[in-house]
């Protein structure tokens, strides 16, 4: 097992709420069938020519991702400054499979994601051509040259999307940060931007519905997601990190990380995630 590989204790039995007053199946229904919509004509994009694809303007992109999670019955808030232009490295807790077009909804950026969605039936091809950036989790040696990889997407201005926790987490609990991306970002000298994801339902601090953690099923997740009513996702873009604030990735990985987690950063327990 690499540093790509974290296990969290975060359990669906144990972390994840149900949701209560949930809302009729046919509106369920209405949403998962508006937020398939959605994707196939975001597969069609990318499977379009590649002169269109790279013609596209974030804008639309980032509207897009923004209706994605709002068909999926969550509303978006989006606080902070808008991210810089150029080469960045954006990282963000890790909770729920909507984090992705959260995080693409501040920045379109290039996703790190794990080898084995290269094979995924459907999704895998969408998801090559779309400029993901695979990782080869389980091999060590094949670190270094992922980390070159990264860094030269940087230091030709790209955006590339990480989540450092390495697997998602209820919410309520939070994982450290792995140090590895940040050795690309110094390489590249580009800045880092934190963002903070936070679900909420209603009044509640934070809302452990949309955690996609454990042997939680995609299936099972998008339907609790699509039943509950009142969720909020809030993304907050904290300031960006300048390139030469810290000169090795541990203290820039610490300082994303405390960004990120801010006044959440706590002793991590199971106890952390019960209900």
């Amino acid at each position: 097992m690499s540093g790509w590989l974290p296990v969290a204790p975060c359990t669906p039995g144990a972390c994840v709420e149900r949701p209560r007053g949930a809302a009729a199946v046919p509106r369920a229904v209405l949403r998962l069938t508006a937020l398939a919509a959605l994707l196939l004509a975001g597969i069609a994009v990318v499977l379009a020519p590649s002169g269109l694809r790279r013609r596209l303007p974030d804008a639309p992109v980032r509207s897009w991702c923004r209706w994605v999670v709002r068909a999926a019955g969550v509303r978006v808030r989006v606080t902070g400054a808008a991210a810089p232009a150029g080469g960045l490295l954006l990282v963000a807790n890790h909770v729920s499979w909507l984090d992705i077009p959260l995080l693409a909804a501040v920045r379109p950026a290039r996703m790190l994601a794990k080898s084995e969605i290269r094979c995924w039936p459907v999704a895998g091809g969408p998801a090559a051509r779309a400029g993901v950036l695979f990782v080869e989790r389980d091999r060590l040696r094949a670190l270094p040259d992922t980390v070159d990889a990264i860094a030269r997407v940087l230091a030709a201005g790209a955006a590339v999307a990480a989540f450092p926790e390495g697997s998602t987490w209820c919410g309520r609990a939070r994982g450290p940060f792995s140090r590895a991306v940040f050795q690309a970002a110094l390489d590249a000298g580009v800045p880092v931007q934190p963002v903070r994801i936070r679900y909420r339902s209603g009044e509640r601090a934070v809302s452990t519905t949309p955690a996609f953690v454990g042997v939680d099923t995609l299936l099972a997740s998008l339907w609790r997601v699509a039943s509950a009513r009142g969720l909020t996702a809030e993304v907050e873009v904290c300031p960006a990190v300048s390139p030469g604030r810290h000169r090795d990735r541990r203290s820039l990985a610490r300082a994303a990380e405390s960004a990120v987690h801010g006044h959440q950063a706590k002793a991590l327990s199971k106890s952390a995630c019960a209900l």
